[in-house]
C-alpha cells in the first residue's frame, strides 16, 4: 500500500513527516495527540520535510491558543529509509506544564 504523502503518518505516537506534507493536516494531527497525550513526537529527513514539521508545530500553537502552550526540543535522529542509513530530525512537542507564557 503506497501512503499518501499529504497527510502524516503516525506509528507508535510518532508523526512522520515528509517534504509533501500538508503542515495544517500535521497540526491537527499533532493538536489531536497532544490533546489526549502530554507529548508527541515529529520526525522529518531533509531539509523539506523539515520546514513542513516546523510549520506544523507552529501552525498547532495556534490551535492550542488558550488551552496550553507547547514547547519544542529538537534532536537528531538515524533512521534508516530503502536500506541506507539517513539523519533526520526528531521534535519532540510537549505541553507546558508551568510558568507563564512568555511569547504571543
Amino acid at each position: 500500500m503506497i501512503e499518501d504523502p499529504v497527510k502524516p503518518v503516525i506509528t507508535s505516537g510518532v508523526l512522520k513527516v515528509s517534504a509533501k506534507s500538508n503542515p495544517n493536516s500535521v497540526a491537527g494531527a499533532l493538536a489531536a495527540v497532544l490533546r489526549d497525550r502530554p507529548s508527541a513526537e515529529l520526525q522529518a529527513v531533509g531539509a523539506g520535510a523539515i520546514n513542513q514539521a516546523v510549520k506544523a508545530v507552529a501552525i498547532a500553537r495556534s490551535y492550542l491558543a488558550g488551552v496550553t502552550e507547547l514547547v519544542c526540543v529538537p534532536s537528531f535522529i538515524d533512521v534508516q529509509i530503502e536500506g541506507n542509513d539517513r539523519t533526520g530530525i526528531s521534535l519532540l512537542i510537549e505541553r507546558r506544564t508551568e510558568g507563564p507564557s512568555s511569547a504571543s
